[in-house]
């Protein structure tokens, strides 16, 4: 696996550099952001100026679910079985991560929406308690392990174990704790079974003889994707805007869901460290542990979301949206800060141009 070290651009000369303090070091704020972050948030403004509607919304939706097919298929291919069973040794940390995962975050959204501003929006309050329900994601936290100078191979394991589970727990946990939002009858497992499990386990069947090219060509595979995840984002708030559902969201509600989701962040940041030194896990691992167990899939959870609440989905995966936004920048400041402690103080322009450049690398591969 590549890490992101090797994404780095070699320093200049120290000739070459001007004085710390010069001012020119500092990267303008559009060289740190992702341009797929831009890419998302044009998926929703074009959802509301040009929703898809009447027959356009149907070729949308099955586009969509052959979007969301592919998406699992892929994972399936590129899931080394040999990496998941040979990382089982860390089962410390593999259960912290699957119980702040499934466990604390569930707990501290149903305390959240009870009492929070967003509780009187209902979509954001669903979208909310869904967040807390979705799977860790693999890319961003191996991306901020290996920044942070962690156990990477154990972030990878914890992340795959998370998304592995998330398939059976994320869908019966929505049915148990969003009631009718997320009915799960027994056509409701067909189409999880259809959509979810039988790409992932074709592609885990087919990795054989697929899994080599897909590794050479991840990145011309990319596109393949984000775009899918920016027709799910479309189709999304396609329906949203179909439904209305913008008009009964007013700012006060999204400031209320900023608030919401930072306090989220951070209980479950400070969980994870506290569970992490409470089972006496060595730096690297408690780092690893800490990334994982306070990330959650943007990749997964969109397509989840589709499935389980179809046209109703729309506003339902803003909440997951921003919090991902919202954990990308809060993990690369904790990596450039573990990662400055590891390997000793450097001086305020080389750290302002290195912490540029890892949320920027880990912006990059965070998707």
């Amino acid at each position: 696996m590549t890490t992101v070290g090797q994404d780095r651009a070699t320093p200049p000369p120290e000739a070459s550099r001007p004085p710390a303090g010069s001012g020119e070091r500092r990267r303008p704020w559009w060289r740190v952001l992702d341009p797929y972050v831009a890419a998302l948030a044009g998926a929703v403004a074009l959802a509301a100026l040009l929703p898809a509607s009447g027959r356009a919304a149907h070729w949308a939706e099955l586009a969509c679910e052959l979007a969301v097919g592919l998406l699992f298929f892929l994972y399936g291919a590129r899931l080394s079985t040999r990496e998941t069973v040979a990382g089982l040794r860390h089962l410390r940390l593999h259960g912290l991560v699957l119980a702040c995962t499934f466990v604390v975050f569930p707990l501290l959204g149903l305390t959240l929406t009870a009492v929070a501003p967003v509780s009187d929006a209902g979509p954001l309050r669903t979208g909310v308690l869904f967040l807390c329900l979705v799977p860790s994601t693999v890319q961003s936290s191996v991306a901020l392990t290996g920044v942070a100078r962690g156990n990477v191979p154990a972030a990878i394991c914890a992340g795959t174990y998370s998304s592995l589970a998330g398939l059976l727990l994320t869908p019966l946990l929505a049915a148990w704790l969003l009631g009718s939002g997320a009915a799960l009858s027994a056509d409701g497992l067909l189409r999880i079974c259809a959509q979810l499990l039988a790409p992932f386990v074709a592609g885990q069947l087919l990795r054989p003889w697929i899994g080599g090219f897909l590794g050479r060509h991840r990145r011309a595979l990319a596109p393949v994707d984000r775009g899918s995840i920016l027709l799910v984002v479309y189709t999304a708030f396609s329906g949203a805007v179909e439904q209305g559902v913008w008009a009964t969201v007013t700012p006060v509600a999204l400031l209320g869901l900023l608030a919401v989701l930072l306090f989220l962040l951070a209980a479950a940041l400070a969980v994870a460290r506290l569970g992490a030194r409470a089972l006496g896990l060595d730096r690297a691992s408690g780092i690893a542990a800490v990334l994982c167990g306070s990330q959650k899939s943007l990749a997964a959870g969109l397509p989840m979301a589709t499935v389980l609440f179809g046209p109703q989905a729309g506003l339902l995966v803003l909440p997951l949206m921003m919090y991902h936004q919202l954990q990308l920048v809060a993990g690369a400041l904790l990596a450039g800060r573990w990662s400055r402690a590891a390997v000793g103080e450097s001086s305020p322009a080389d750290q302002t141009d290195e912490g540029g450049l890892e949320v920027k690398t880990i912006m990059t591969k965070a998707y």
